[in-house]
């Protein structure tokens, strides 16, 4: 039996869409971003899904309704915050949190699966899901050890020339173990230029800890891509390279 749950981010307002509807709730292929992952994270196996909402919650449970549990980030302060949101209604799992974005309509949930079916193989205490981009610009390197694990993960702001040429980037979708994730997330603190609790900061922690940090590379970058304007909703549904923005 699969001892995987989700956590799905679904809390952002979404000011690129100048829309009043939460951003995962604008459709894709005639479903809502959101429902796209949620439909990943179950054919992936998950037998626990839950939504951090915030803007436009009432909106988001209504979508989605008895599909999903739901939970409030009141104030949004980062991925790590969200994800902390969490805690007391996962308390009680031992097995594997993944943590998706909501507005990555393209997933599916064989990649999901392979996330996870990697994850659990490595015996790791985190897992990023990474792809490999032809412009990697803006986007966090990937540096792994010759085993294939991961050293770190370098924003680009960061990098030195030699990390930039590096192609394989940061998806913002991981594995975590349960238990590692809620006692890593005490410790990330909020010291940055945006007083925000980061998710990835957590993997820093492990990494210290001696712990293994894997990273599985999609087959298909565009499967990974979060939707952030109409443009790129658009281009969804359309047999064309994504617009840079």
């Amino acid at each position: 039996m699969s001892d995987l749950v989700t956590v799905i981010l679904a809390a952002g307002k979404g000011t690129r869409m100048k829309s009043k509807l939460p951003k995962v709730l604008h459709k894709a292929g005639g479903k809502a971003m959101v429902q796209h992952v949620l439909d990943a994270a179950k054919a992936a196996g998950a037998k626990r899904n839950i939504i951090v909402t915030g803007f436009g919650g009432d909106m988001v449970r209504e979508a989605l309704g008895a599909q999903a549990e739901f939970v409030e980030q009141k104030e949004q302060l980062g991925t790590g915050h969200a994800v902390q949101q969490t805690a007391d209604l996962l308390a009680g799992e031992t097995g594997t949190v993944m943590v998706l974005c909501g507005d990555t309509p393209l997933l599916t949930g064989s990649l999901l699966k392979k996330l996870y079916d990697e994850h659990t193989a490595a015996r790791a205490k985190a897992t990023v899901l990474t792809a490999i981009m032809p412009d990697a610009t803006g986007y966090g390197r990937i540096i792994r050890l010759a085993d294939g694990s991961v050293a770190k993960i370098v924003e680009h702001k960061d990098a030195t020339e030699a990390e930039r040429e590096v192609k394989e980037v940061n998806s913002g979708i991981y594995c975590f173990d349960a238990k590692a994730l809620f006692e890593s997330l005490k410790q990330v603190t909020n010291d940055n230029a945006q007083g925000e609790y980061y998710l990835p900061d957590v993997l820093e922690i492990l990494k210290k800890q001696g712990e293994k940090i894997w990273a599985v590379a999609a087959d298909d970058y565009e499967s990974t891509l979060g939707i952030n304007s109409r443009l790129q909703l658009a281009w969804c549904r359309k047999d064309s390279a994504p617009p840079q923005e």
